[in-house]
């Protein structure tokens, strides 16, 4: 295995677990933990969505993203 597979490998594995971490910090109907991080401050669902909620999202969407094509890239790399 050259050293440009092993660091596609890891990159992955990486953002994997990133994708992972992100979407349990998501809340769902009860809470979640995104309220330890001040995602739950809003009084009513009403209101819409905190900063810190959008942000989440922004950011677990770019590493989705992220996933996606380092998925890609190692089809190729392996292939």
């Amino acid at each position: 295995m050259n050293i440009v597979s092993a660091i596609a490998i890891i990159v992955h594995v990486l953002l994997s677990i990133a994708v992972i971490t992100l979407v349990l910090l998501h809340s769902g109907k009860g809470g979640g933990l995104s309220d330890v991080f001040g995602g739950g401050m809003s009084t009513s669902s009403l209101t819409g969505s905190t900063v810190v909620e959008r942000n989440l999202d922004r950011l677990t969407v770019v590493i989705g993203v992220l996933f996606g094509i380092s998925t890609f890239a190692l089809t190729f790399v392996l292939s």
